[in-house]
């Protein structure tokens, strides 16, 4: 799934650290924890869709889309479900343990947030969204804890990896999934019309008017805490080049933002994030250029410094 791509970020944001051309296999090792953690998270948001998914079954049922995922079309059983999503969670947290403790910590709670959600959080106003977001924020976490003090070799010496992750991308995560949360529930809202309180209870206690004030602070808020992050005056914490060229980036996450303000307005888009990082081609062609420009900008001042 798209989302658990936010395990990949520390990895790319520390690019400039850990790459070297000295020890191949140390940067494969690096890369391997990484995946493997992706896989971890893989397994785990799918057992959680299970759980949500069985919980929600009856109000599935009558939603124009929803209706035709497996367990509301009645393609997998509650108890199929509900198995699978046991395995799933076993599996996961095991390979979790194999990686390190912290690991397995972050897993958890990640699990923990996210079946509080299926079962309780979904039905409080505001605290739905922001569990949702932490889901995203556990992901980043997930990611560095999955390269940091791993072991690589440069110029002849052993070097241990102590990655200290800025806070700015935490919160530029956590600000960036709310506004992506938030717009979901305003396409759902939109969608569902009147029978919006039968297809998600939640539902009720919003309006159009304050989810779309709502997401105007947090889209403005995600923007700046970016900006911020690009020129931490922290350079060592925050991983980002001294001579502040990381700044270059920011048009294509200012773009980025004011593009996903245009799909939730103009073309009701939002219920689905997943479909629009895939489906839109100018977002999808801002990504790539913004991982592209990232990572020159990264690798450019590792080399000429």
């Amino acid at each position: 799934m798209v989302k658990n791509g936010l395990v990949l970020v520390p990895l790319f944001f520390t690019v400039n650290i850990w790459y070297s051309a000295d020890d191949f296999s140390g940067m494969t090792s690096i890369v391997g924890r990484t995946f493997a953690t992706l896989g971890i998270f893989v397994l785990l948001s799918a057992a959680v869709y299970f759980i949500n998914d069985s919980s929600d079954v009856e109000k599935d049922r009558i939603h124009p889309r929803k209706q035709l995922r497996p367990i509301a079309a009645g393609r997998i059983s509650l108890p199929w479900a509900y198995g699978i999503s046991i395995a799933m969670i076993v599996g996961a947290l095991v390979a979790s343990v194999a990686i390190s403790i912290p690991m397995l910590i972050t897993a958890a709670a990640y699990l923990t947030t996210n079946v509080a959600y299926s079962w309780w959080l979904k039905n409080i106003v505001l605290l739905d969204v922001m569990a949702v977001s932490s889901g995203f924020v556990l992901r980043a976490v997930a990611g560095s804890i999955a390269i940091d003090h791993a072991i690589i070799y440069r110029g002849g010496e052993t070097i241990e990896l102590d990655l200290t992750i800025s806070p700015w991308l935490y919160v530029v995560t956590a600000l960036g999934a709310l506004f992506i949360a938030l717009a979901k529930r305003r396409a759902e809202l939109s969608v569902a019309g009147e029978n919006s309180e039968a297809q998600r209870s939640i539902l009720a206690e919003y309006t159009v008017t304050l989810l779309d004030n709502l997401i105007n602070v947090v889209a403005t808020a995600t923007l700046i805490a970016y900006t911020l992050y690009t020129f931490s005056t922290d350079v060592t914490e925050a991983n980002v080049p001294a001579n502040n060229s990381m700044m270059l980036t920011i048009p294509f996450v200012a773009y980025g933002v004011l593009r996903y303000l245009y799909l939730i307005h103009v073309k009701d888009a939002g219920e689905a994030p997943e479909e629009i990082l895939i489906r839109d081609k100018p977002l999808l062609i801002n990504i790539f250029l913004w991982l592209v420009t990232g990572s020159s900008v990264l690798m450019w001042t590792r080399i000429i410094g």
